[in-house]
């Protein structure tokens, strides 16, 4: 541990990461859009304001053809929980979106220091609700939904379908939760990846956990950490889940113990691990990305059929 893991010191760092990682992923893809990438994958995109707590921007997406009841998707993107919209996650969401004939509602959620836990995890679930009940009024139909994220956005959708099983709806079909952290009692000096420099450091680790729970003894929320030794909820009646871990990641193990528990209760759809990928392998190879885009949409169409 070092002084990244006070509170006050991961806010300000946090917020430096604010301003200074979206310039430097700029320069590493020199300045490409990332809504640019797969091409192939056409949509219309149709910005929206959810009347959540606080306000949420979406981008919805649809692809020619769609008719007015279609099921409807809902993708939290990543970023270390402190990172806002970038489009990173645009081409997985039109991948979707035309595979599976889904509408899908990319959410711009509330991010740490600015907005600590609870709140993004309380947002995105009255985002999701507010999907469910006014699909009708949006060209979606809002019972067939799923809901899904990358990285910490896995960890929100992971959230969100622990919300729905203690609230008792809105009804999911589906969780895919692709290379999330589901365990933040366990400081990132102690997960281990067999990369010299995986891409998730042990300093980066100390600013997203601590700007995103301040508090350490919350860390052991099941909302927060659902993969936590501590976590024995009954998990029986959850959204079925889609897992996607990388092997060379340091949230590896967390993911295949948070399958495994899945599994126990007859709630995992499947486990599929990417091999010697890292963190993130997708953003930089769209190749392989493509190719885990289509398992989820494979995914979303086969849980929401008719």
């Amino acid at each position: 541990m070092t002084l990244l893991s006070h509170p006050a010191v991961a806010r300000i760092a946090a917020r430096g990461l604010q301003t200074v990682l979206p310039k430097l992923l700029a320069k590493q893809t020199g300045g490409a859009d990332p809504r640019d990438r797969l091409p192939q994958f056409a949509t219309e995109r149709t910005e929206l304001v959810v009347p959540s707590s606080p306000p949420a921007p979406v981008v919805v997406h649809r692809a020619a053809g769609t008719g007015p009841d279609a099921p409807v998707h809902v993708n939290f993107h990543g970023g270390g929980y402190i990172l806002g919209q970038d489009h990173g996650d645009d081409a997985l969401c039109r991948v979707v979106a035309v595979r599976a004939g889904a509408v899908v509602v990319d959410v711009d959620y509330a991010v740490a220091p600015q907005h600590p836990f609870p709140a993004p995890v309380r947002q995105a679930a009255e985002v999701v609700r507010w999907v469910a009940e006014h699909g009708g009024e949006h060209g979606w139909d809002g019972s067939r939904l799923t809901v899904g994220g990358q990285s910490a956005g896995g960890a929100i959708a992971a959230a969100v379908a622990r919300t729905a099983l203690r609230d008792g709806g809105p009804r999911l079909l589906l969780q895919v939760l692709h290379y999330p952290p589901l365990d933040l009692t366990v400081p990132v000096t102690a997960k281990h990846s067999p990369l010299a420099r995986p891409v998730l450091t042990p300093w980066m680790g100390e600013v997203f956990d601590s700007a995103y729970v301040p508090d350490a003894s919350r860390r052991s929320d099941p909302l927060v950490s659902p993969a936590a030794a501590g976590d024995v909820e009954d998990l029986t009646g959850i959204a079925p889940a889609l897992v996607i871990a990388c092997a060379h990641d340091v949230l590896h193990a967390e993911d295949l113990r948070y399958a495994a528990r899945l599994d126990r209760v007859g709630a995992l759809a499947e486990l599929v691990e990417v091999p010697g990928a890292d963190h993130a392998y997708d953003m930089a190879d769209d190749v392989r990305g493509l190719e885990t885009y289509e398992v989820i949409a494979r995914h979303v169409a086969k849980a929401t059929a008719v």
